[in-house]
């Protein structure tokens, strides 16, 4: 079992920065990914960004330039920076942690992120 807790969400205005945190607890030794999805509102939820144990990244097209994840294995959590917030940015962000053996995904409760124009 693994326990996801997501904070640094909030309203921001265009052009602002907000950086969002996500701790694991539990089977944390586990994780081999952990990463931010994003649901707007009438909309699927979709991929912001992912982080491997070893540190790849990987980004939506959407967010390349303007966020960043990073990933502290001592504290088990990760992090996206997201700065140049757009309107378009506006939804609930899920932290997400994929375990090995046997492959499993748990999420976080989400954070909202409204970017006001």
């Amino acid at each position: 079992q693994v326990q996801l807790v997501e904070s640094g969400g909030g309203l921001v205005q265009a052009g602002g920065s907000l950086r969002l945190s996500c701790a694991a607890s539990g089977s944390s030794d586990a994780i081999a990914a952990m990463g931010w999805y994003r649901q707007a509102p009438g909309k699927q939820r979709e991929l912001v960004s992912v982080i491997t144990r070893g540190g790849s990244t990987n980004y939506a097209d959407s967010v390349k330039g303007r966020f960043t994840i990073s990933r502290d294995n001592a504290k088990n959590t990760v992090y996206l920076q997201m700065n140049g917030l757009k309107p378009e940015d506006t939804a609930v962000y899920y932290c997400k942690a994929v375990v090995v053996g046997p492959p499993y995904a748990y999420w976080g409760q989400g954070t909202q992120v409204t970017v006001s124009s």
